[in-house]
């Protein structure tokens, strides 16, 4: 699988955002403008376009606002024509791009958004977690005290048979001592360096023989239970395989396009700047 800079990341990421609202069903006149219908539909366009702080109001509130962007517009949108504004030049070369952008969109939402299946995303993600390196997780517990003589003797008390959990609660100055010092499971890179190194280090049921030292105090570790650790499940992942999906089918339909079609860029310094920004690069 190619992985791909700035340039086509960012595409990706404008093409989900911008795909426009669509009416579904009837569509309602809800509002006229010297005689001019606004129904739902324009009203649903125009709540998917409000602003991400307009978008926390109350249901009603947000309604309004919407519907006042768009009375706003078709107001001043008259008076413009009236001007001939829509004649101007710029103007039109501008409602291409906007046509030429919401073309675009309506592809991707067909043949990517709406594409997509769920054999699609159980195969990517079945490759992804068999992509995963497999890794150890242990289920641990610890006792902190401030010096090392306190930590070193915790360990005497726990060769003389004492119980690490009852030690944990009398001894320990974490705010897990109520519950034995038990720090559940983890993975490397979850703890402070010397106190992982220790850890890991440890076989099943064995604890610490000298005192750890970290940043927070000295610590007795003892190591419960060690196992491999389990991927993520499809349902806690799904949406970021999905999106993983649709990358790919994204960057499929525009490298056909671009072969297809064919791309030049006469400005020297700007062609390879993008050549560069849209460069595959196989993954290690």
């Amino acid at each position: 699988m190619s992985r791909y800079k700035t340039l086509a990341a960012a595409a990706f990421v404008v093409a989900i955002a911008v795909h426009g609202a669509r009416a579904e069903g009837t569509d309602p006149v809800i509002a006229t403008v010297g005689g001019q219908e606004v129904r739902q539909s324009e009203l649903n366009l125009a709540l998917s376009g409000l602003d991400p702080q307009l978008q926390q109001m109350p249901e009603e509130q947000k309604r309004a606002a919407a519907l006042s962007a768009v009375i706003d517009v078709k107001l001043l949108a008259k008076n413009a024509e009236k001007e001939g504004l829509q004649d101007d030049a710029v103007f039109k070369q501008r409602i291409a791009y906007l046509t030429e952008r919401e073309l675009h969109n309506a592809f991707f939402k067909k043949h990517v958004v709406d594409a997509v299946t769920k054999e699609e995303v159980k195969a990517r993600y079945d490759k992804e977690v068999a992509a995963i390196p497999a890794q150890e997780e242990i289920k641990a517990r610890h006792i902190l005290v401030k010096t090392e003589d306190e930590a070193k003797a915790v360990i005497k008390e726990l060769e003389a048979g004492k119980s690490f959990v009852e030690l944990a609660k009398t001894k320990s100055s974490d705010p897990n001592k109520d519950e034995g010092g038990d720090l559940g499971y983890f993975a490397k890179g979850r703890m402070v360096p010397e106190f992982e190194e220790a850890a890991f280090a440890l076989e099943k049921g064995a604890y610490t023989t000298t005192p750890v030292k970290t940043q927070f105090g000295f610590h007795v570790i003892l190591v419960e239970d060690k196992r491999p650790q389990a991927p993520p499940t499809l349902e806690q992942v799904e949406p970021q395989v999905r999106q993983l999906v649709m990358r790919d089918k994204y960057l499929e339909l525009l490298a056909s396009a671009k072969k297809e079609t064919g791309v030049e860029i006469s400005d020297p310094a700007l062609k390879k700047a993008y050549d560069e920004a849209n460069k595959p690069q196989e993954t290690k």
